[in-house]
């Protein structure tokens, strides 16, 4: 159960090609979360599998059936959205048994799935409020519950987190972690956010253009990007990158290192990269200085908190050599 394959699926909006021909698998019981920039197809891919958007070409198997044309309804998929598209004027209790009522379950199984599923989202409480009476994280929580009672072979979340404040955004990452841990259902995810990949996915999907950049686990991205695409992508703060003479001694076109690997030094015979100290980020256990390098532009260093540089501060900036990331003249990795 849970297992998506996609087969040479495309999307055209009229003569737009936004989704040009891929395949992918997605195992049953993965968590799979599809990244990128805006703009970059991953919510109309998510709308294909759905069964809201239509497919150019290629197919789209369920369990290794074909479910290409199949109705959204029928495809035993549950939808979250970034909308929680709750009924305001019904309970919590309404709204999670509404599509078990619409599919005529009887009452005794209406009411059993309905506490389950508020059991373990932490709802049992709110069962008799209404909407306008949670709070946002409490909001995308029934919706979520509403999609469990349903018991489908996978969920397809559309960028749920992102009405949500940063606080609220980190708690429910975690509810939904925890909850596909005890599920163990197929979970499709749509995010801009790298950081909700990375600290969620199973299995990452970098998009770019409607197409797919790189498919890995999360570290497996991090450290082994195929190109500077997904090398300036995932990890945050973003991966530096020097191009031209200051990449040159490394035998690349482009040298991309992350923050936490470049060496800080106020001693001039100590670096590869001279600078002038920018703003600095200060976070407690860590610092991120902003670093303008003569020839190369702007960088980010992750030093220790207690680090004694200032803005205006001559720096000097060395690359840990078993960590440099290159990239060759097409931005592939070498």
């Amino acid at each position: 159960m849970g297992r998506i394959a996609l087969k040479g699926l495309s999307k055209n909006f009229n003569d737009v090609e936004v989704i040009p021909p891929l395949d992918l698998e997605i195992a049953d019981g993965e968590f799979v979360v599809f990244v990128g920039p805006s703009g970059c197809g991953k919510s109309t891919l998510l709308r294909l599998i759905a069964g809201l958007e239509d497919a150019s070409g290629g197919n789209i198997e369920i369990d290794g059936q074909d479910a290409t044309n199949t109705p959204p309804a029928k495809r035993r998929l549950a939808m979250v959205f970034q909308s929680y598209a709750l009924y305001p004027h019904m309970t919590v209790r309404k709204n999670i048994a509404f599509p078990l009522k619409m599919a005529g379950a009887s009452r005794d199984e209406i009411d059993r799935k309905v506490q389950a599923a508020a059991a373990s989202l932490n709802l049992t409480d709110y069962l008799d409020r209404r909407p306008g009476q949670l709070s946002g994280g409490q909001r995308q929580r029934v919706a979520i519950g509403r999609a469990i009672v349903r018991e489908p072979v996978a969920f397809l979340f559309d960028e749920p987190l992102s009405n949500l404040d940063a606080a609220l955004r980190v708690n429910m990452r975690l509810e939904i972690s925890e909850l596909h841990q005890s599920l163990k259902t197929t979970m499709v995810y749509v995010t801009h956010d790298q950081v909700e990949a990375m600290t969620m996915a199973d299995k990452i999907v970098v998009l770019n253009a409607g197409r797919i950049e790189q498919v890995g686990a999360p570290l497996e991205l991090y450290r082994h990007p195929r190109n500077l695409f997904v090398a300036g992508f995932i990890g945050s703060p973003r991966m530096n990158f020097v191009n031209g003479a200051g990449a040159a001694a490394y035998g690349a076109q482009t040298v991309g290192v992350r923050p936490e690997h470049l060496r800080v030094s106020t001693q001039q015979d100590e670096g590869a990269w001279r600078g002038r100290v920018g703003v600095s980020e200060h976070l407690g256990s860590d610092t991120f200085v902003h670093v303008h390098v003569d020839g190369v532009g702007a960088m980010n260093a992750r030093i220790g908190g207690e680090m004694g540089v200032g803005y205006g501060d001559d720096v000097w900036l060395s690359p840990d050599p078993d960590k440099l990331h290159r990239f060759d003249a097409d931005g592939m990795a070498l």
